[in-house]
């Protein structure tokens, strides 16, 4: 299998440090969907990142698709999902807060990046920004009423999609969200990012 995409992404980042949890073999490719748009098209005529070319051939895009395919290939001997409805609604819950704070933060650094600063639209940003304080400031009380595991044989998907989103927030957006006002996922991120798969995907 093969994986295309940045690791700047956290949708990449996110996948390929669950692939590696999950003990599955891929390569990684860097092609970019934008200096490399048209490489990129000719392995997905979408150009979305991540894409996973499978052994078949064929290509999946969207990192929930892809991770749930994932899990599907280890079952029953491995899993980033706990098993118990509770555990898991908790788990779907956490990682939907850290995907939308994923969207939330890339949608504000395109709108820096890609818009000219006199066709930026600032009650669009002050929406988007409070979206992301309201996910970062959901997982920040959720982290504290209830921590989650961070080593290599106990991290959940939970756990890899909180610490990933929280790390490019921070990569791309410090002074907006502070790290000092969330401690909680501040430390947890820092030790998840001393763990061997997080240090294999770098984010740059």
């Amino acid at each position: 299998m093969q994986l295309i995409g940045m690791l700047d992404s956290p949708y990449v980042r996110r996948v390929s440090i669950s692939l590696q949890l999950l003990g599955i073999p891929f390569d990684h490719q860097s092609i970019s969907v934008f200096s490399t748009f048209e490489q990129f098209r000719q392995i997905n005529p979408v150009v979305k990142a991540p894409s996973l070319v499978c052994d078949d051939g064929g290509v999946l895009m969207d990192s929930s698709l892809i991770l749930e395919y994932a899990e599907a290939l280890v079952a029953p001997r491995k899993s980033l999902m706990p098993v118990e409805i509770g555990e898991r609604l908790h788990a779907l819950r956490i990682i939907g807060l850290g995907l939308a704070a994923c969207e939330k933060s890339i949608q504000i650094v395109y709108e820096r990046n890609l818009r000219p600063p006199e066709k930026q639209h600032q009650p669009w940003v002050d929406r988007v920004q409070g979206q992301l304080f309201a996910a970062y400031q959901a997982l920040e009380i959720a982290l504290r009423a209830k921590p989650l595991d961070v080593t290599s044989d106990t991290i959940s998907q939970a756990g890899v999609t909180t610490a990933v989103a929280w790390h490019f927030t921070q990569m791309m957006l410090p002074e907006i969200v502070i790290a000092s006002d969330y401690p909680s996922l501040q430390a947890f991120s820092e030790k998840a990012e001393q763990l061997a798969e997080f240090i294999a995907a770098p984010p740059l």
